[in-house]
């Protein structure tokens, strides 16, 4: 029988995760190796510098920057010198009026608190930076630091649950799990989305509707988990259309993650029992999604206190094999689950005509269609 690798999305109770905790600059790392951590401990800082704005000093004094000594007399103006500390409405050049009147003197005063930077030799532009921005990166997940990277960051491990989702939006967050749906295929409705939900991590059933998603803003929830979402919904809510950008970094006030798709789609009975075995313990979710190179999927990690233990999936073992159960990707099947039927060696034309491999997955209706094993992700169990 045929095998092919396919990526999969991982739904399992333990399993290693570690994460690493990177500074978009170089900083301080806060921590140390064999250190335990938790969500919300700060792991590592650092400072953005501060944005910039010029002001043209050559213009307000009148003065020609391509003449040396303009230059020179424009420097001499300046009362602030190069890194001083400014606030708002301070000094920073002075040319004497008429006659020396000082009424009639021309003075030029800071626009904002900073940083005076620079003064442009060739523009006569003068730069000052607002105050830098700082940056603190916190652990995310609770559990140890197992490495640290000099000046960067850290690696923090965990024994955990993790479940992946297959779409989501919203940046890393942390709360309880609150599961409200009584089963996989309940549609989550602004009803079931009450005062008690106040930052919790919310878990429908099938289809997440706009009007839940808005509720759970109000209320106040951490996050939304469910099958699916209306695509126009999602836009509306967002007010724009994603595209194929990476999404996590949305102003949103919470975070979505799609087990399965767009449309009313029911969540799968595994993912649904496992987060129902959850219910009332503390997670971190991460909405960041990305499809093409170099994927990244949405996840709800739940900390275990139990040992893991090591074994082999039959993603690592081999790939796919008759009622091997997968997530269809592609449309018109996307987000359905189905189990692998059979797995024909020969390569077949398509729809696009062009010859791919192929497989014939059996969905929950229990017919079989003709799905590119590309078109596929094999579900972990």
């Amino acid at each position: 029988m045929g095998s092919a690798y396919t990526p999969g999305l991982k739904v399992t109770r333990s399993t290693i995760v570690r994460k690493v905790r990177k500074l978009p600059l170089k900083g301080d790392v806060l921590v140390q190796k064999g250190q335990t951590v938790k969500p919300h401990d700060e792991v590592a800082k650092t400072f953005l510098p501060g944005e910039p704005v010029t002001m043209n000093l050559a213009q307000i004094f009148n003065y020609d920057v391509s003449m040396a000594e303009e230059i020179q007399m424009l420097k001499e103006l300046l009362v602030v010198e190069m890194g001083q500390e400014v606030k708002k409405g301070d000094l920073l050049a002075k040319k004497k009026g008429l006659f020396g009147i000082e009424f009639f003197a021309t003075k030029v005063q800071s626009p904002i608190s900073g940083v005076i930077d620079s003064l442009s030799e060739i523009t006569g532009q003068l730069t000052i930076r607002k105050p830098p921005v700082p940056i603190q990166m916190e652990a995310y997940i609770p559990g140890e630091v197992i490495d640290v990277l000099p000046e960067e960051g850290v690696v923090v491990e965990t024994h955990a649950g993790l479940i992946q989702g297959i779409f989501g939006v919203g940046g890393e967050a942390y709360g309880e799990i609150m599961v409200v749906a009584s089963s996989p295929d309940q549609v989550l409705t602004a009803d079931m989305i009450t005062p008690a939900c106040k930052d919790k991590i919310v878990v429908g059933g099938s289809l997440v509707t706009a009007e839940a998603l808005r509720k759970a803003g109000e209320v106040g929830c951490t996050g939304i988990v469910g099958g699916g979402i209306i695509d126009v919904d999602l836009i509306e809510y967002l007010g724009y259309d994603i595209g194929v950008a990476i999404t996590g970094t949305e102003d949103i006030p919470i975070t979505l993650i799609l087990t399965e798709g767009f449309g009313e789609i029911r969540m799968a009975t595994k993912t649904f029992n496992m987060l129902k075995e959850f219910n009332g313990r503390m997670a971190s979710i991460n909405g960041a999604t990305q499809i093409r190179a170099g994927v990244m999927r949405p996840e709800i990690i739940v900390a275990n206190d139990t040992a893991y233990v090591e074994t082999k999936s039959h993603i690592e073992e081999g790939g796919m094999g008759k009622d091997t159960l997968i997530r269809i990707i592609r449309a018109p099947y996307f987000g359905q689950i189905a189990t692998v039927d059979s797995l024909p060696p020969e390569l077949q034309q398509v729809e696009s005509e062009t010859w791919v491999r192929v497989l014939f997955a059996k969905l929950g209706d229990g017919s079989v269609v003709r799905v590119p094993r590309a078109n596929v992700e094999l579900i972990e169990e």
